[in-house]
């Protein structure tokens, strides 16, 4: 009877052991399985993640003009919004971030939005990424992240519209800047610029040479003897040469406008190729 009791015993125990076994070797499955949960701060590649308020990113978009007709960009896209709402308001929207368990949980957000035909999001490094398709880039990174993107973000199609959250271009001003005062606490500035036509250089208008030094979007120099100062906007210029007020855009080697006064007049510049 004593060997039949320690026999049940030592068979207990075995199913107690493997029980317990059982459970520790699922523990790390039902861990894993737990839905991913950002935390504001946590490190990223470049920058430490920290979300927009929600009341930024719709002014974000507001100043670019976004349309449906546009492709948007959104740079360490993080959990998603910007892409989201840029989804909603009707425009292709593609997000880059680097951390695939927070391209996981944008995915998991837009399908709750019900804009997972219109948000995507790839898991990538932004100094790696073609953004040469994109009408609007959004972006939420540190000054010096801004300024190794700026070279290739300069290079983008004239009239591409870039918008900061509170972070500059260094010394490329901005051509728009608002600040939220009601309704949000921290992070509440956006900084727009708009990708300037490529212009330095000399244009031949009419009977005169347009000699043009170009810094950014700002421009200097002369037209004939006459010096001017003047601005791009995109494809936009504008330019002041003494009493005469000239506006118009360029299109390639071309720029065409008129000179404002009370009978306006319509101007051509020829670019002149060095030979």
């Amino acid at each position: 009877m004593h060997a039949r009791i320690v026999r049940r015993r030592a068979i207990v125990f075995r199913l107690l052991l493997i029980t317990a076994i059982a459970t520790l070797t699922a523990l790390p499955a039902r861990a894993q399985s737990k839905p991913f949960e950002p935390v504001v701060g946590q490190p990223g590649k470049d920058v430490v993640w920290v979300p927009t308020p929600q009341a930024l990113v719709e002014k974000m978009l507001d100043m670019a003009k976004l349309t449906p007709q546009d492709f948007h960009m959104d740079l360490g896209s993080g959990d998603g919004r910007t892409v989201i709402t840029a989804a909603k308001r009707g425009a292709r929207s593609m997000g880059v971030e680097y951390n695939p368990d927070m391209v996981e949980l944008a995915k998991r957000n837009a399908a709750a939005a019900g804009v997972s035909d219109k948000a995507t999001f790839v898991k990538a490094d932004l100094f790696e990424t073609d953004y040469s398709k994109a009408q609007v880039i959004t972006l939420f990174l540190l000054p010096s992240i801004n300024l190794r993107l700026r070279p290739t973000i300069l290079n983008m199609a004239p009239g591409t519209r870039i918008v900061s959250n509170s972070f500059t271009m260094d010394d490329w001003e901005a051509d728009d800047r608002f600040v939220i005062e009601d309704g949000c606490v921290s992070w509440c500035t956006a900084m727009m610029w708009i990708v300037p036509a490529k212009v330095a250089g000399r244009w031949q208008i009419g009977s005169e040479m347009l000699t043009l030094t170009q810094t950014f979007q700002k421009l200097s120099g002369t037209l004939g003897t006459t010096a001017i100062e003047g601005q791009l906007r995109g494809n936009a210029i504008a330019f002041k040469a003494g009493t005469r007020s000239f506006s118009g855009a360029i299109a390639g080697n071309v720029m065409t406008g008129t000179i404002a006064g009370p009978n306006p007049e319509s101007w051509t510049g020829i670019r002149q190729f060095v030979r």
